[in-house]
């Protein structure tokens, strides 16, 4: 993510349209980064590296995966650069390397727990979930 994500004025050489768009390459990056998040098992990975770094057993146990399973979620997010790791002796702990996906990250989380508490006052349903299964 580019520094100052909260200002849209703010992208470097991220708007060459006129009308103030996004260059298609910023979207599709956008977009990938989107993409790799969409996978539940990836998004609870950064919230908990969020909280702070761990290794991967660690990992697994918190966010209940298995160990070859989380440490292939953690490759793809080390490739586009979200996350990273460095070696302390045997062990290798994984922290975020991107604080504007922490960012992005915690803002939706946070605004979709609000929505279902908020829903929860109200019918059923009535905000909590609604975006459950419309993934593309």
């Amino acid at each position: 993510m580019a520094a100052g994500a909260g200002s849209f004025e703010s992208f470097e050489g991220g708007f060459d349209d006129p009308s103030g768009d996004p260059s298609p390459e910023v979207l599709a990056e956008a977009a990938a980064a989107f993409g790799l998040l969409a996978s539940s098992a990836r998004l609870h990975l950064v919230w908990a590296l969020a909280q702070g770094e761990s290794d991967v057993s660690g990992l697994a146990e918190r966010v209940g995966g298995a160990l070859p399973a989380i440490s292939q979620h953690l490759a793809k997010l080390k490739l586009a650069g979200l996350v990273r790791s460095r070696r302390e002796g045997r062990r290798v702990v994984y922290l975020v390397d991107d604080p504007d996906v922490v960012t992005i990250v915690r803002l939706m989380v946070g605004q979709l727990a609000d929505r279902r508490a908020e829903g929860a006052g109200s019918h059923p349903g009535a905000r909590a979930g609604r975006l459950r299964g419309l993934g593309a």
